[in-house]
């Protein structure tokens, strides 16, 4: 039997509320937007190609919705699971009931968007007035820089890396089939580790609203097969 190649798939939220004011939001819960929920639906329609196993998410609403609404379209039960108790995993195989088979969706903090300390909720030409336009810039754009009380790029690159080789990686070295939906932060943190992306070019990469990156695990390495991005990122 020919071995099954592992995929994975990435997918950024749609555009969320404090998106259209043009807010900090971090680690404040905010839902999409009506554009967002759009987005998502379109985005669906690529990832309705793959047979996922699992897939994984953040804490935060606007990574769930769009996870959920990728999962409508492909009619696909999702099950959320225990992140930190064992005794409450539901196992996809756990009822006979089901037309289909329950897809598993873990959550966790260790994949929330990167925390913008005291800029959260700030209207970011705000912050530009407030705390200077080169402060701002390095907070936003520096891989170890960060606004007070927040996280640096490199704090979450630490975090997410460390749950992604616990818990993720192994599934997709098994041959399986896993999405994740997150944020731009979390997800520049993975694709920094799987295309081994310097530290100084990370935090210019622009990762669009609901755009996927697929990659296959071949020979011990994660090769992208679709999606593309640019390291041209403006400051939005």
């Amino acid at each position: 039997m020919q071995k099954r190649h592992g995929t994975l798939v990435l997918v950024r939220h749609g555009e969320s509320r404090f998106n259209t004011l043009n807010l900090f939001t971090g680690w404040i819960d905010v839902p999409l937007s009506m554009v967002g929920i759009e987005e998502a639906q379109h985005v669906a329609k690529h990832c309705k190609q793959f047979d996922y196993d699992a897939a994984y998410t953040s804490y935060l609403e606007r990574a769930q919705e769009t996870l959920l609404v990728i999962l409508s379209k492909q009619k696909k039960i999702g099950v959320f699971q225990h992140e930190r108790d064992t005794r409450y995993t539901i196992s996809p195989s756990a009822s006979t009931e089901f037309e289909i088979k329950p897809l598993p969706i873990f959550t966790s903090r260790n994949l929330n968007e990167r925390a913008y300390g005291i800029l959260q909720g700030m209207n970011k030409n705000t912050a530009v007035k407030k705390y200077g336009k080169k402060k701002v810039r390095a907070w936003r754009r520096g891989f170890c820089e960060q606004p007070p009380k927040g996280e640096s790029l490199k704090n979450v690159f630490k975090r997410v890396i460390v749950y992604f080789e616990k818990n993720i990686h192994p599934r997709i070295v098994r041959g399986e089939s896993v999405l994740i939906v997150a944020h731009g932060n979390t997800l520049r943190a993975i694709i920094k580790f799987l295309e081994k992306i310097d530290d100084t070019k990370i935090s210019f990469i622009d990762l669009p609203f609901a755009h996927p990156l697929t990659y296959t695990y071949m020979n011990d390495q994660f090769i992208r097969v679709d999606g593309t991005y640019t390291l041209r990122r403006p400051l939005r």
